[in-house]
């Protein structure tokens, strides 16, 4: 469900109630972690944490770099933690944390989708989230595109 929302508030007023109060605390856990220099922006359809283009410009489609999203979908709602998927051993450990907390683990590509609170491990989430500096998360997309293009 991509929501065509230009603002964050926006987006949650969207919402039914129920999961608008469920993506609400799953954004301040993200906003108590997020480290200075991202920006919460809509971007995607999806509530975004991002590098500014300010920032880091030298994209491959000319827009700012996503670290996270938050999102509504049809039958869940996921939060997308890019910088886990691009590095394999962070993707492991991450998913180790994950099981040993004893919640399902029900993961996309760059996404973990949940039906609720008591569905995510929200300190992990907000580890994670503080895990990557700007510049840290930047070199580390530099150093994924460089593998790429070789």
């Amino acid at each position: 469900m991509r929501s065509s929302a230009s603002t964050v508030e926006e987006y949650l007023g969207e919402l039914p109630e129920e999961r608008r109060a469920v993506l609400e605390s799953v954004r301040q856990v993200i906003l108590q972690n997020l480290p200075k220099g991202y920006e919460e922006v809509m971007n995607w359809g999806m509530i975004t944490y991002q590098v500014p283009l300010e920032t880091y410009a030298d994209t491959y489609n000319k827009k700012p770099l996503m670290y996270t999203a938050l999102a509504a979908q049809k039958n869940h709602m996921a939060v997308y933690l890019t910088a886990i998927y691009m590095n394999e051993k962070a993707s492991r450990e991450f998913e180790e944390a994950y099981l040993a907390t004893g919640k399902r683990y029900d993961v996309g590509k760059s996404c973990v989708r949940f039906k609720g609170l008591a569905d995510l491990p929200l300190e992990l989430i907000g580890e994670s989230i503080a895990s990557l500096q700007v510049s840290e998360f930047v070199e580390r997309v530099k150093e994924v595109h460089s593998v790429r293009r070789s």
